[in-house]
C-alpha cells in the first residue's frame, strides 16, 4: 500500500516507521532535513525534502494516487491544504488531515475530509485517566459530507474502519458554507506558513533511506 505521510515529527515518525514495517510503500515529506533524523536506521522508504502544500513538489514526491495521505505538519491550514490536494488533485483514496482545533476538525468532517484532533484525543485521554467522565469531541472522525464536485469520487471511496471516505474540499468550496472555517489564506503568515524550498531527496540518519532526485 502506498503510503504519504507530510510531516516527519513524533507522530508522523512512529507512523512512518510502523507502516514501513508492515509492508506498506513509504513517502515521508518534511520542510526540514533534520526531521528525518527521527526515523530509524532501518527505514526503508523515502525521505523528501520539500513542502507538502505545493502541489509539483507532491507529484515530484511520487505522491500521486496514494492509498493512504496522512499530513501531520503543526500547522492546521497547512495540513488542511496538504489533504485537499491529495483528494482533489492527486488521486489519493483516503485521506486524513490533523486539525488541532475542534471545531474545525468537526466543520472540515462535514464536509468531507477526515480529521484527527490531538486536542480531543488529550482532553479525552485526561479525563478517563481521572475518571471524571467528561465529554469531548471525536479524537478522529470519519467524512460525513461531501463537498460539491466531489461526486466523482462515490460513495464507496475509502475504507470501512474510516467510514465512508468523502474528499477534503477545495478552499473555495469549503469557505463557501456558512460559519465554516476557510483554508489557509493565499498568503499565510508565521508558524503557519509553509516554505518554498526546493524538493531535495535525502538519505536516512543511517544512509538506508532511498534517494530520490526532486
Amino acid at each position: 500500500m502506498k503510503t504519504i505521510i507530510v510531516g516527519c515529527g513524533r507522530v508522523g515518525s512512529v507512523l512512518a516507521d510502523s507502516f514501513d514495517r508492515a509492508g506498506h510503500q513509504v513517502i515521508v515529506i518534511d520542510t526540514s532535513t533534520a526531521a528525518f533524523d527521527r526515523l530509524p536506521g532501518t527505514f526503508r522508504g523515502d525521505a523528501v525534502r520539500g513542502d507538502g502544500t505545493d502541489e509539483d513538489t507532491l507529484r515530484r514526491a511520487g505522491a500521486e494516487d496514494a492509498d493512504l495521505f496522512i499530513a501531520l505538519t503543526e500547522g492546521d491550514n497547512r495540513n488542511v491544504m496538504a489533504s485537499q490536494l491529495a483528494a482533489e488533485a492527486l488521486g489519493a483514496k483516503r485521506v486524513i488531515a490533523k486539525i488541532n482545533d475542534p471545531l474545525r476538525a468537526n466543520a472540515y468532517a462535514d464536509l468531507g475530509l477526515a480529521t484527527l484532533c490531538r486536542t480531543n484525543l488529550m482532553a479525552d485521554a485526561v479525563s478517563q485517566f481521572l475518571g471524571l467522565g467528561l465529554a469531548f469531541g471525536p479524537g478522529i472522525s470519519a467524512p460525513t459530507g461531501q463537498h460539491p464536485g466531489a461526486e466523482h469520487h462515490g460513495p464507496d471511496a475509502g475504507s470501512a474502519a474510516l467510514g465512508a471516505s468523502g474528499p477534503a474540499a477545495t478552499a473555495p468550496a469549503l469557505g463557501a458554507a456558512a460559519g465554516t472555517p476557510t483554508a489557509a489564506p493565499s498568503t499565510p503568515s508565521g508558524s503557519d506558513a509553509p516554505t518554498s524550498s526546493p524538493i531535495v531527496s535525502v538519505p536516512s540518519p543511517v544512509g538506508s533511506t532511498n534517494a530520490r532526485e526532486g
